[in-house]
């Protein structure tokens, strides 16, 4: 396990003392989603090194302030930086240590990237497990650093919401009724023209309704939401002025009647030589938390060939390479699938399809490397983020246990890992450390910035 997390320049210091017979991995965050995939790789004994932002700069750190003792000031005597993620004590890393964010300065975290692949003296891949990591690693391209994902533009292209379902359109690929608004037309980016007006759309879609930007980022951070869900038409005109003062162009889309249980998804690694050769797993989002509108809780493998062909269809379309997720909710009133959106990155439950055989994040790190990777087969698998579970189980009284006993006695005795077919987000006796991170984390009044 990495002993702790470092600043910069700490982390610096520390790999200029080693040497890796292979690759080391770059993984941002440090958190549940950052921890799935180290775990995966480390399976394989590829080098974890996670890469975050410490949770001292949380809420306002200054630009340039990712861990250097000249940038911050903050680290500590030892050069250790406080970290809250749950990655770096898993025996899975390495080392652990900051960069950077991202969001405020991308030309300090290519410099801190780069510092570090020079300390490492040879290559590293990357794999961004939020967003803005994913987006960061391929707009600042780092010199260096190996990208198992597609480019800037064919990513900008999939997380573009206007063209996404402008690709659904031309392909067939049922999605949320939706409309690009004028009144923010000016601010999109995408190829369609706008749909509709505000009133238009209003008046074809009626209320509730949902509010939604054409890239969410730049939303995320001005609403504190990547959507919005407006009762009636002042706010919807509220909703839609704050994005066109803001600069970012919105449409708005059929609120739809979710059948709560039914959301899918495809986990996938498209390698560049297309879909035909894609490894992928379709996973049905159980259970979420909260029940309508949370993160998923309890992920199961499904057997939906029309959702894989689907996704399929778009991220070929886009012509995409890497990581995916694709997800789909069932809209009741319209008996079908809709997708809603493409995750160009491991997400949460990355565990799932690495239990159940296709092991994505090693796929990618195949694709880039001289290593080999060959999956062994899917077999169905269950993935459970205890954390989550067991806050539904306590705090929802409509909610009934979808595990068994004999599934709470294998997690208990820790059996789950050798047996069976259910496996877990954090908990895992094999490598207590995250689990034991996080309840004591849990009892802290402070909260880490990402849920992920």
């Amino acid at each position: 396990m990495a002993e702790q997390f470092r600043s910069t320049d700490a982390l610096i210091d520390a790999l200029a003392d080693v040497s890796f017979d292979r690759p080391p991995a770059l993984v941002s965050n440090a958190h549940v989603t950052g921890l799935g995939v180290a775990r995966a790789l480390d399976a394989h004994d590829v080098p974890v090194i996670a890469l975050d932002r410490p949770s001292d700069d949380v809420g306002g750190g200054e630009a340039g302030g990712g861990g250097r003792t000249s940038g911050g000031g903050r680290a500590g005597a030892d050069g250790t930086r406080r970290h809250d993620g749950l990655a770096p004590p898993s025996d899975a890393v390495d080392f652990a240590g900051a960069v950077t964010y991202p969001l405020d300065d991308l030309d300090g975290f290519r410099e801190d990237v780069e510092a570090v692949v020079d300390a490492i003296g040879r290559e590293a891949v990357a794999f961004g497990c939020m967003d803005e990591w994913a987006l960061a690693y391929a707009r600042a391209d780092p010199e260096g650093v190996r990208l198992p994902f597609a480019g800037i533009d064919t990513l900008d292209d999939v997380l573009n919401k206007s063209e996404l379902y402008a690709t659904c359109e031309a392909l067939g690929v049922p999605y949320p009724e939706t409309y690009r608004l004028a009144e923010t037309a000016d601010a999109a980016t995408g190829t369609p023209d706008a749909d509709a007006t505000l009133d238009e759309a209003a008046e074809a879609l009626g209320f509730p309704l949902v509010v939604k930007p054409e890239l969410k980022r730049d939303f995320e951070e001005a609403f504190g939401t990547n959507v919005l869900e407006v009762a009636d038409r002042e706010e919807f005109a509220d909703a839609v002025a704050a994005a066109e003062e803001e600069g970012i162009a919105v449409m708005a889309q059929k609120r739809v009647d979710i059948a709560t249980g039914r959301d899918h998804s495809l986990a996938s690694y498209v390698p560049p030589s297309g879909v035909e050769d894609a490894l992928g797993v379709v996973g049905n989002a159980a259970v979420r938390y909260p029940q309508q509108f949370g993160t998923s809780c309890l992920v199961e493998t499904a057997d939906e060939p029309d959702i894989e062909a689907r996704a399929l269809a778009v991220l070929d379309d886009a012509g995409y390479h890497g990581i995916s997720e694709a997800e789909f909710v069932y809209d009741d009133d319209r008996g079908e699938f809709l997708l809603l959106d493409v995750n160009t990155r491991p997400w949460k439950w990355i565990g799932m399809p690495v239990a159940a055989g296709a092991n994505l994040p090693m796929a990618a790190y195949a694709a880039v490397t001289d290593a080999e990777y060959e999956s062994p087969g899917i077999e169905p698998t269950r993935w459970v983020y205890l954390r989550d579970y067991l806050s539904l189980l306590a705090g929802d009284d409509a909610f009934w246990d979808q595990l068994s006993a004999a599934d709470w006695r294998r997690l208990v005795a820790g059996d789950f890992e050798r047996e069976g077919d259910l496996t877990t987000g954090v908990y895992r006796p094999s490598d207590p450390a995250p689990a034991a991170k996080l309840l004591e984390t849990e009892f802290v009044d402070r909260d880490y910035y990402c849920a992920c």
